[in-house]
């Protein structure tokens, strides 16, 4: 993603000039192919809230892991029958190399002028549907409250670390890149938790379960698992850092092959529209919309630090980056 510094006057400027196309509902039909790594009840519930909206168009959706759901894509690329208009998946690493190889349609019409610029690819290519963090997990009962990072190297964290492995969890790799990028953190950092006994393994259900069963009393997590099981009584808090927290944003993309590219840009269109934005909320999710309150538990949009993140070099440095890590703690 080709990132630009827009001062006020000029988003502004554009937010008059550049007016998107309006999809009517009445315009939009016929079938739609959504591929998605969203879970099941999450997709089914986006897929009713959009037919809703658009009844004459008829979704056929195939759900699995962002991994399984590219392994898919990339044997009918190979195979020279892609099936999806549309894909709704769990980074902008993904959809990143989908750029460079020429298989997403830029949408250039889209209305973003109310999001973060860098959260969404600057020739119109994917865009972020909501923000899922990762920061710091505590159990109730540890000696010490973490604020920062730097936090888990201190001695009342040692040997008491959970983490999810880079290896296996798309959230984490994607952690990994931002904080190995930020100076004041670096591989040092990664460094010092493998010193502290830190042994990466599995995904975020895993280490939720370990510090909330309290075999473990500090980590890494996205951030609804803590937060929506604290209200359900689970011994646990959920850290925004002070150096701030990595996000997966689950962006949206066409297929340049896509066979109904009208129902895709209007799928597209719901999903970063307000509307779209509340269905996210409601689901548990921290909308990237500024105007769209977040679920109860999280903080307001403008209280959350984001880490620099550029999925370019993301994309880039990635199998570097899984390397030094297994060099520090091993496969």
């Amino acid at each position: 993603m080709k990132r630009k510094l827009l001062t006020a006057a000029l988003v502004a400027g554009l937010s008059t000039t550049a007016l998107p196309t309006v999809l009517l509902a009445q315009d939009v039909s016929g079938r739609l192919v959504l591929y998605t790594s969203q879970p099941n009840e999450d997709a089914q519930k986006t897929v009713d809230a959009f037919m809703a909206k658009y009844p004459e168009v008829e979704v056929e959706w195939f759900r699995e892991g962002t991994t399984k759901v590219m392994a898919k894509l990339l044997a009918e690329f190979e195979a020279g029958q892609p099936q999806p208009d549309v894909l709704l998946i769990a980074d902008m690493v993904t959809m990143e190399s989908l750029e460079a190889d020429g298989r997403l349609m830029a949408y250039t019409e889209a209305d973003t002028s109310a999001y973060d610029p860098a959260l969404m690819d600057d020739e119109g290519h994917y865009f972020s549907t909501k923000l899922i963090t990762t920061g710091i997990i505590y159990n109730t009962e540890a000696p010490m409250v973490p604020t920062s990072y730097a936090d888990l190297l201190k001695p009342e964290a040692k040997g008491m670390i959970a983490m999810p492995s880079p290896l296996t969890s798309g959230a984490a790799t994607i952690h990994m890149a931002a904080l190995t990028a930020d100076p004041s953190l670096g591989w040092a950092f990664y460094e010092g938790l493998a010193e502290q006994g830190a042994n990466p393994q599995g995904g975020n259900g895993g280490t939720y379960n370990a510090i909330a069963g309290g075999e473990k009393l500090y980590g890494f997590v996205v951030d609804f698992l803590p937060i929506r099981e604290k209200m359900n009584g689970a011994p646990v808090e959920f850290v925004f850092p002070e150096e701030g927290v990595s996000a997966v944003t689950e962006p949206v993309a066409i297929l340049s092959t896509a066979q109904n590219p009208d129902a895709a840009k209007a799928f597209v269109d719901f999903l970063i529209s307000e509307e779209g934005q509340q269905l996210a909320s409601e689901m548990g999710y921290l909308p990237a919309h500024p105007a769209v309150s977040p679920p109860e538990g999280f903080p307001s949009l403008d209280e959350i630090k984001l880490m620099g993140f550029d999925p370019a070099a993301a994309l880039a440095n990635d199998q570097d980056n899984k390397e030094r890590f297994v060099e520090i703690f091993g496969g």
